[in-house]
């Protein structure tokens, strides 16, 4: 009997101690991985996103304000701000140091009410040209794939993405998608960005420069961006 008890007692020991490390907080390696879109990533604001301005001590200079085309927020206290490309974090500090150069102390949160889903446009010959949310890690032939794929007369050899440098241009990527019609290699695949535009050309298409005016493409697509 007393060897029994001796072995029960040896038995709660281990499983506690099991137990115990189980418990502990993971290293760093054991947490799982974030995606590109996981929480460590900050959120950056784009035109038409919504703000809450919320004064802590000053209630009369709350306001809900709207990032403009350009890129600028105007606040009854401080002005015209440009916020586009910058966290809410960031923006907050900014507004903070606007602030202060009429109040004394001033507590403010800045809360994101609404935002500008990123997307990306697929146009040309595709079964379903349109405008796709980008909730994920997105490659172009998924983008394609998603439009319902190519129709009998698209030129799947010269598949163009234009991306947006500045307000005036977009650099333009040719992709050739000809040879995964027979092989499963995705070396020529290029992941997305937000606002990026594909254009899926017909068999036959004249030479197009590396870099284009903006203007002109987004006169081509508005029907698809809206």
């Amino acid at each position: 009997m007393m060897l029994l008890r001796k072995i029960l007692v040896m038995v709660l020991l281990t499983t506690c101690v099991s137990f115990g490390v189980h418990a502990q907080k993971p290293t760093p390696a054991q947490r799982p991985r974030l995606t590109a879109f996981g929480a460590e990533d900050r959120y950056v604001l784009h035109p038409g996103d919504v703000l809450d301005v919320e004064y802590r001590y000053t209630p009369e200079f709350n306001q809900t304000v709207s990032v403009q085309p350009d890129g600028y927020i105007s606040l009854q206290m401080g002005g015209d701000l440009k916020v586009a490309g910058r966290n809410l974090e960031q923006v907050r500090n900014l507004i903070l140091a606007r602030a202060r150069t009429r109040l004394e102390s001033p507590e403010l949160t800045v809360v994101l009410k609404e935002f500008q889903r990123p997307y990306v446009v697929v146009s040309g010959e595709v079964a379903q040209p349109g405008k796709f949310e980008l909730r994920e890690n997105l490659t172009a032939i998924q983008a394609v794939l998603l439009a319902g794929g190519f129709k009998d007369s698209a030129k799947s050899s010269q598949i163009l993405v234009f991306r947006k440098l500045n307000a005036d241009t977009a650099e333009v990527r040719s992709l050739n998608f000809k040879t995964l019609k027979r092989t499963s290699d995705l070396e020529n695949d290029l992941t997305l960005q937000p606002g990026d535009m594909i254009l899926v050309p017909r068999n036959r298409m004249s030479k197009i420069e590396r870099y284009v005016k903006l203007a002109s493409l987004t006169t081509f697509l508005y029907p698809l961006m809206r």
